[in-house]
């Protein structure tokens, strides 16, 4: 998702003839699957890791890492035009929602994703980009939460059990806070990381299960671009949220001097936002 997406999507089990892409062919369904989670994997790996390397070669600014998550949302009409979606299939008593409240949902959510990416900002300021990657596997606990009382998801064995491991997985974490830690970072500061890393992490989960509930009871579709148009416009609100913070903050008065003393010199610092953007789309 959304951007700003930063966490895996939570799978509901059904079976593919009652997924919105049964229309597609079955090889056809499957690479889309594969697609997505391949550029999950990399793409979320690869802007964690760069966040981290903005921080450590003297990054200091949250609210540029925050806009990093999601200005790069126009890159998502790259797959909008290219990749055909299937027509929807709609009663004939549907009646679409009006734009007011489209637009209001998508700028709830959006604010919404603001917040959570400046959370993770601040999370991954405090924390080494292994802690914090898996303190953000504790969303899984919160997607089961959240989807069982918003999208009527029941609980499985498999969902308890794993569950549990990572939930217990960042408890250590948090009790054994030096394994790790980027250096000159002191407990508080990493206490604070741990905090905003799990606050975001449950906000997100939040956040999924919202949009789910929007696709089910407003939308009342889920073809492929209906999914993409609510990326790019929620991003796009959380763009603009992020970049009226970094003005209102005073940040943006620094990012010269924070590009002109980035350890491995001003082109690595632009390069490293621009990958980073591109990478969590």
């Amino acid at each position: 998702m959304t951007g700003g997406d930063n966490e895996e999507p939570m799978i509901v089990p059904r079976t593919i003839s009652e997924l919105p892409f049964n229309k597609y062919k079955r090889w056809q369904w499957w690479f889309l699957v594969a697609l997505s989670i391949f550029f999950l994997i990399v793409g979320q790996s690869a802007a964690v890791i760069l966040g981290r390397f903005y921080y450590d070669q003297g990054g200091n600014s949250t609210w540029m890492a925050t806009l990093v998550q999601t200005i790069a949302f126009p890159v998502l009409l790259i797959p909008l035009f290219t990749i055909p979606s299937t027509p929807s299939e709609a009663s004939t008593s549907y009646v679409p929602p009006s734009i007011k409240v489209i637009a209001l949902i998508y700028f709830v959510l959006g604010i919404m994703i603001a917040a959570d990416n400046m959370m993770y900002s601040q999370g991954l300021l405090y924390m080494s980009a292994s802690t914090y990657a898996l303190i953000c596997a504790s969303q899984l606990a919160f997607n089961a939460v959240f989807s069982y009382f918003l999208n009527s998801q029941k609980f499985t064995a498999l969902i308890v059990n794993s569950t549990v491991v990572l939930t217990l997985s960042s408890s250590l974490l948090a009790i054994n806070e030096d394994s790790d830690t980027p250096s000159g970072i002191p407990k508080g500061k990493y206490v604070v990381g741990f905090l905003c890393t799990l606050g975001a992490s449950a906000l997100y989960s939040l956040l999924l299960s919202l949009m789910q509930l929007t696709f089910e009871k407003v939308l009342k579709k889920e073809t492929f671009s209906v999914v993409l148009e609510m990326q790019i416009y929620t991003s796009l609100v959380a763009t603009c949220a992020s970049t009226i913070g970094l003005f209102v903050s005073g940040e943006w008065h620094s990012l010269h001097g924070e590009m002109k003393g980035f350890q491995k010199g001003e082109v690595a610092y632009v390069m490293t936002l621009v990958w980073t953007a591109i990478a969590w789309q």
